[in-house]
């Protein structure tokens, strides 16, 4: 089976049609549909439906797609170990993260390791709690910033990071030095990515917690400036909180509440060269940052 063909094919499901896929890979519209028509001959069966609106996969594609991403994603791991022993450093990296985690620790990843690999392409794919779950389990990724959760794989801690709730700063309890977690109880909130398997939403279901949920939003600066604006209380990570100012009192719980943080993927002995080496720049640079080691 041609990988040129797996690969056009998953960047198609991936972007969702024909056009977009020709866009991303360099080809045209009509170059896409005869490589897939081609794969799909060969196979002896429809993957893909299409229509106006783009492109689904079939049922019988949607059984394939486990095997063609892990065909794929080995046949990487090949050049990458074939361009290692010839004494070149290229190849292909996607790294699935949090949104905080993008905007607070990977420019400073990526550039450490860009200035010493910058043969390989590092790709990102930003979501929350259940798109990082779905990607890691389609092996669309190749390792995962996440927190400390039960996956089939190796699991390497990087940090561990308090929650914190914001508060407006004309809160009646903006002045303490912590909040106790059961004034969160009934209290106005501003919940970011509902039903998204969040770290907070886990922390409320385990202390059993319920706040008065009145708005919800898909980004966390959104959150932070309804906040701002006394629209209610939110919780986030600390490591969110960081590089924001503005009329929110950030304060840690009580008792306090951690996350660990780190990195998840399939096998660490079975990783791809490219992705062993990020794992260890992003420990020395984490490391570096918080002078701490897990």
């Amino acid at each position: 089976m041609d990988i040129i063909k797996c690969k056009v094919l998953l960047t198609a499901v991936d972007a969702g049609s024909f056009s977009a896929a020709a866009t991303i890979l360099g080809y045209t519209p009509s170059g896409v549909t005869r490589i897939i028509n081609a794969l799909e001959k060969e196979i002896g069966f429809a993957i893909l439906m299409r229509s106006h609106k783009g492109v689904k996969i079939t049922k019988d594609g949607a059984q394939m797609l486990p095997l063609l991403r892990k065909l794929v994603h080995f046949h990487e791991q090949t050049e990458q170990l074939g361009a290692q022993i010839r004494g070149l450093d290229v190849g292909n990296l996607t790294i699935g993260t949090f949104y905080s985690i993008a905007a607070c620790w990977l420019p400073e990843i990526i550039k450490a390791f860009q200035s010493d690999y910058p043969g390989i392409k590092v790709h990102t794919m930003e979501g929350a709690n259940s798109d990082l779950l779905h990607w890691f389990e389609e092996h669309r990724i190749d390792c995962c910033f996440f927190s400390e959760y039960p996956v089939e794989g190796d699991w390497i801690p990087l940090k561990r990071d308090r929650l914190v709730v914001w508060l407006p700063q004309d809160h009646p309890k903006a002045d303490l030095s912590v909040f106790p977690i059961e004034e969160i109880n009934g209290a106005p909130f501003i919940e970011t990515l509902p039903d998204c398997n969040t770290d907070i939403e886990r922390f409320l279901r385990e202390k059993k917690l319920r706040p008065d949920i009145r708005f919800t939003t898909i980004d966390n600066y959104t959150t932070y400036s309804m906040v701002a604006a006394g629209l209610g209380i939110s919780l986030n990570k600390e490591l969110m909180s960081v590089n924001w100012s503005g009329n929110v009192a950030i304060k840690p719980l009580d008792p306090p509440y951690y996350i660990t943080l780190g990195i998840a993927l399939p096998s660490l002995h079975n990783a791809s060269p490219a992705t062993k080496k990020f794992i260890a720049y992003a420990q020395k640079v984490i490391q570096n940052k918080y002078g701490e080691k897990m």
